[in-house]
């Protein structure tokens, strides 16, 4: 009789450290990489107070460390390609590649690593250092998602989409030859589809 009891003391003990270690998180982070293919920025700047500009970068790349139990857990690591700005005029495209704003000779890449998530108010934060044209700040994030995962020919897909607001002057960005120009503010959304690995 005491062996049995032995024999389930320690059934039951493993069991219980397994449900420990799940409800703790420590089972529960899997790693999904971002699809270039579906992911994008959006961005729109005001022009001379009356309108605004809207613009996109594609090839958006990276990382993200996903915990099913605590999203507050996960993170992200992301590397947009400067080089595919694009607002559907040529000339103006031309500039916004040049050495007056996002310089893609010397900075092909906008990078984005996240410094934690939170629950604000009913919705999720990102937080994280952005750095773009060389200058590193800090910035939040709103969090919509992640989407439900949806399994196809064997590949297991998820999305979410993050939106914020930067100044322009906060990462000395675009020439002040155009301060009377374009707004300071700039609002963006990334867009992101992730496939489980």
């Amino acid at each position: 009789m005491k062996k049995i009891s032995l024999v389930l003391a320690i059934a039951f003990g493993a069991v219980f450290f397994v449900w420990s270690q799940s409800e703790c998180g420590y089972a529960q982070t899997s790693t999904w990489k971002i699809d270039p293919a579906h992911s994008s920025v959006n961005f729109e700047i005001s022009h001379m107070a009356v309108s605004h500009v809207h613009g996109s970068l594609t090839n958006v790349s990276g990382i993200v460390e996903l915990n099913d139990k605590d999203i507050t857990k996960s993170s992200v690591e992301a590397t947009i390609d400067t080089t595919t700005v694009s607002t559907g005029v040529v000339m103006r495209d031309n500039t916004l590649k040049s050495d007056d704003f996002f310089n893609v000779q010397k900075y092909p890449q906008i990078t984005f690593r996240s410094s934690s998530l939170r629950r604000n108010k009913g919705t999720v934060q990102l937080l994280g250092n952005l750095t773009l044209n060389g200058v590193t700040r800090s910035v939040t994030l709103d969090l919509d998602g992640p989407s439900p995962p949806q399994t196809m020919s064997g590949k297991t897909i998820s999305g979410f989409s993050a939106t914020g607001l930067i100044r322009r002057s906060d990462f000395t960005f675009g020439s002040s030859k155009f301060n009377t120009v374009i707004g300071d503010d700039v609002k963006f959304t990334i867009d992101v589809e992730i496939e489980k690995q």
